[in-house]
């Protein structure tokens, strides 16, 4: 655990974050690790890579990644600074684009707004899974990245299916 950034530049820093997190938090894991290890120092890239892994890996809310980097970083406070700063815009603003957007579902636009970040959405997962993939050493993760989005993409295997065959070769060390 670091002796801290500053609080509050962490929480500022996750309310931004959390206005971009279309698609989910972890889209915007690549300005997170930009911010936490590059500008801040409060993290390595071990201690990121970890963050994500051993949130992803546990039962419960996807968003828990931004705990585990928080207490990393500043420790209780650090978590309390990072989840009410990625919490609190996402949640509200969600609550009264949602209403709107409901009493309004019919209006063209809502129509194609919708339809228009489907594609932004997909394109910050790939640049999170990029940032994941090349900081494993060798190229086998890279290689096993693609054929699971090839997988994913072309055919109906189940996610859950692929996840068990990567946990496998983990497992027995292939990658």
């Amino acid at each position: 655990m670091n002796a801290g950034p500053d609080l509050l530049a962490l929480f500022g820093h996750f309310l931004v974050f959390s206005l971009l997190s279309i698609g989910g938090a972890i889209t915007v894991a690549p300005e997170m690790h930009r911010v936490l290890v590059s500008d801040m120092g409060a993290l390595t890239d071990a201690q990121f890579t970890a963050s994500i892994a051993i949130a992803q890996a546990a039962p419960g809310p996807n968003i828990l990644f931004v705990a585990v980097m928080g207490y990393q970083a500043a420790g209780l406070a650090g978590v309390a600074a990072t989840l009410c700063g990625i919490m609190l815009p996402a949640t509200t603003l969600a609550l009264v684009v949602s209403r709107w957007g409901h009493a309004r579902q019919d209006w063209r636009a809502v129509r194609a707004f919708k339809a228009g970040m489907a594609p932004l959405v997909i394109g910050l997962l790939v640049a999170t899974g990029w940032i994941l993939t090349v900081q494993a050493p060798g190229w086998s993760h890279v290689v096993l990245t693609l054929v699971a989005a090839l997988l994913a993409w072309r055919t109906r295997v189940h996610l859950l299916a692929m996840i068990a065959a990567g946990a496998a070769l983990g497992a027995l060390g292939w990658v």
